[in-house]
């Protein structure tokens, strides 16, 4: 089930022991972020500036998990789902950055590295394309739709925040 992803040297069984590990810690490390988020750290929330409707993310990536899939099952459509919104769920950081201006210095580093995992994601795509014949195009579609929103942050990263200066937008008077 999962060993598609795992070393080829790996027997079926250790490879699906290994991914499902894998997948348990990813949701507990998963649920524990929430919990320090909403519980621990809640009074750094900044509801205010906060303003992004998620709805307008999640009605088209349902809708386009049910239209684009490989196969019309509960398990490729959730699979579909998490590729689709993992693309755009970097959207309501960016809206909030763009809102207020200004971003922590942390904070940009952090959305640097987020984004250049993603990007190295399609070096990896062309990879496997070149040396194995395969490609997954769902994947590959909402990898290169995640890269491009990154764009104009990566521009703004690159020529302010690693000359020192802080992540500033200018604001519409």
């Amino acid at each position: 089930m999962y060993s598609s992803s795992c070393p080829t040297t790996w027997s079926r069984q250790t490879a699906d022991t290994f991914c499902l590990n894998q997948q348990v810690v990813f949701l507990a490390l998963s649920y524990a972020t929430v919990y320090l988020i909403y519980m621990r750290f809640r009074n750094t929330y900044d509801s205010e500036n906060d303003t992004f409707r998620v709805e307008f993310l999640l009605v088209p990536v349902i809708g386009l998990s049910f239209l684009e899939n490989y196969s019309f099952t509960p398990v490729e459509i959730l699979w579909t789902f998490s590729i689709f919104l993992e693309a755009v769920a970097i959207m309501p950081q960016l809206f909030m950055i763009t809102k207020t201006g200004e971003a922590e210095s942390i904070t940009t580093h952090y959305l640097f590295c987020l984004g250049l995992y993603r990007a190295l994601y399609l070096f990896n795509w062309i990879w496997r394309y070149y040396f194995e014949g395969f490609f997954d195009m769902i994947a590959i579609v909402a990898g290169v739709v995640q890269t491009v929103l990154y764009c104009d942050f990566f521009y703004l990263y690159v020529t302010k925040v690693l000359k020192g200066k802080k992540l500033s937008l200018p604001m519409p008077v």
